[in-house]
């Protein structure tokens, strides 16, 4: 007789739930009262109670609370469900009461919380589900009691200061809990829709630190926040003010907050910050750092797509060479030794002197081999702009033989691939290129991708070549330096040929000459035309990218830059500049 029952009833349940689904609550509470008559179940005293309010029949609800408040007297939950009725009924007063007997009613016992509180997140009274942890803490004793929870409901009501509060009281017991609150404070900033989260975090964290000047944990936590909402110049403020208090680390958080502005391409905040460093002494244990640190984000300012001034020139090179007097040229020093060469050799004008340099690199016994394959292919990079093309590319093909199976290797066969294209051997560059398309290394395929590309579609345009190989002339003596004879075979493209595949191109590389002679309204109009003529073509993100840097570095027009990082997101969201585009954007847009 047991089976058919249970048959019997969970095809009755079934129906309740189809007529509760579609609406039809009249004969939805029919089967649940059966149902809950013969087991008492709690999934359908909710059931019943539901369609009783759907049909506005709040005394057969209370009725049936009442009933089941005096055969489970421990559920403190059906407090709630009392004052849920007594709301639909507009009886605020009497849900109130309610609402706080529950309250009243906890004790240390915590099994009846975890329900009481998520009855009254869904009666929409999170305050209350609030009061009702906060209760079971003061009960137990135990401040840290409920902490994911109360977080949890403090984000719903939107309450950010009790939120951030919550974080902060953990940490003052807990400190080694910092990583764990950053994370799931980064979360919650991540999903917070609007501002008042991050006013709310700021805000607290503010009257933290000023009444509490001397706990460093509020003060690492300050410059966490300011890290997070790309805002270094504060960031860098809070983190001179920690290192001032404790000064036994001798700058480390000013170090860590250079270092990390510089990534982001704050520079002048990571110069400050470098520099802030170096007046603690040389024999502080950041200065070396700080020292290098310093001329690279000096470099990553002028090493651009721009004009250098002379003036500019002269005064970084004067940077450098106290810098090597000061630290020495060694294994240390490298990286900068590497950074002198390309301003001497493709800024100064001086080849000979920037090969010099990285032939001193080569000769140190210690060096990584990473760092000399590295080098090697630097010096390639150089002799081809002297114009030694056999001596670049004989060092090519050593950095590809001493690294076949890594991404150092697949550098310097694209590298000798583009050395072929300018030598006009384009099939045999192009099937160097398709193979470097699957390179491990998405910057590599992407180049290997875009000059296959280039050269794919314009030996089928034009069988001769003819097109091709005055392009390719005409990037070389852009590597080259040799601007007017590059823009000369450039505008010969354009004249002969009022369609063509590389007329894009032409545009790109044309702008990049106005950008390195100080042109830069007119490198602007040209990239502008890249990205409203060709906006399908493989040029259009690379434009975009061009354009929002220049109107955001040269021509101080903020809103161009922007409305240009924007589109780049929009339309272009699996381009290789995505990541630094947002980074910049949102830099932008918090100024």
């Amino acid at each position: 007789m047991g089976a058919p029952r249970a048959v019997a009833q969970e095809s009755q349940e079934q129906t309740a739930a189809y007529y509760y689904d579609h609406g039809e609550y009249e004969q939805a509470a029919q089967l649940y009262e059966s149902l809950y008559k013969r087991t008492s179940q709690k999934y359908y005293y909710q059931r019943l109670l539901s369609t009783y309010m759907e049909l506005g029949e709040y005394r057969d609800a209370l009725k049936l609370v009442e009933r089941r408040q005096k055969n489970n007297p421990k559920d403190l939950y059906l407090y709630v469900d009392e004052g849920s009725v007594h709301l639909k009924q507009k009886e605020e007063k009497k849900a109130q009461k309610c609402f706080d007997k529950a309250i009243e009613k906890l004790t240390s016992n915590l099994q009846p919380v975890a329900d009481l509180a998520m009855a009254f997140v869904n009666a929409g009274r999170p305050d209350y589900a609030a009061r009702t942890y906060l209760k079971a803490r003061e009960k137990t004793g135990n401040r840290m009691l409920y902490f994911n929870e109360l977080v949890g409901v403090y984000q719903t009501m939107g309450d950010y200061g009790a939120m951030t509060a919550e974080y902060f009281d953990l940490l003052d017991h807990q400190p080694g809990m910092m990583n764990s609150v950053q994370v799931s404070m980064q979360r919650t900033l991540s999903e917070a829709p609007d501002g008042k989260l991050a006013a709310g975090v700021k805000r607290e964290l503010v009257n933290r630190v000023r009444e509490h000047p001397d706990n460093r944990t509020y003060l690492e936590m300050m410059i966490w926040f300011a890290l997070q909402q790309k805002d270094f110049a504060f960031a860098l403020e809070q983190a001179e003010a920690v290192d001032a208090r404790f000064p036994d680390k001798g700058g480390q958080q000013t170090l860590r907050v250079a270092k990390i502005a510089q990534s982001n391409g704050a520079l002048e905040v990571a110069a400050e910050g470098y520099r802030q460093i170096q007046t603690l002494g040389k024999e502080s244990a950041h200065y070396f750092e700080a020292r290098v640190g310093e001329l690279e984000v000096e470099f990553a300012r002028i090493n651009h797509n721009y004009r250098i001034e002379e003036r500019e020139m002269a005064a970084l090179r004067q940077k450098y060479t106290t810098a090597f007097e000061e630290l020495g040229k060694n294994e240390r020093t490298v990286t900068l030794m590497r950074n002198y060469a390309t301003l001497t050799g493709y800024h100064g004008g001086d080849a000979q002197a920037a090969a010099d340099i990285l032939d001193d690199i080569l000769e140190m016994p210690r060096l990584k081999k990473q760092v000399r394959d590295e080098v090697k292919l630097e010096l390639g990079d150089l002799l081809l702009f002297a114009g030694e093309v056999w001596d670049a590319s004989l060092l090519y093909m050593q950095v590809e033989k001493a690294n076949t199976n890594d991404v150092l290797g697949a550098m310097a066969k694209y590298k000798n691939a583009k050395l072929s294209y300018y030598n006009h051997d384009f099939k045999w560059a192009n099937s160097q290129l398709k193979v470097l398309r699957a390179s491990t290394s998405k910057l590599v395929a992407n180049d290997a991708m875009e000059l296959s590309l280039l050269i794919s579609d314009n030996m089928e345009d034009d069988s001769t070549y003819s097109t091709l190989e005055t392009f390719a002339d005409a990037d070389l003596l852009l590597y080259r330096g040799m601007l007017d004879s590059a823009w000369a075979g450039y505008t010969d493209i354009e004249t002969h040929n009022l369609s063509h595949p590389l007329l894009d191109e032409v545009l790109m590389r044309k702008a990049q000459i106005r950008m390195k002679q100080a042109r830069y309204a007119e490198a602007d109009s040209l990239l502008q035309k890249v990205v409203d003529f060709y906006p399908y073509d493989i040029t259009a993100d690379d434009a975009l990218m061009m354009m929002a840097e220049l109107n955001e570095d040269k021509l101080d027009n903020k809103a161009k830059a922007v409305e240009c990082y924007e589109k780049l997101l929009l339309d272009y969201p699996n381009s290789l500049y995505a990541d630094n585009a947002r980074k910049r954007y949102n830099a932008l847009k918090t100024r």
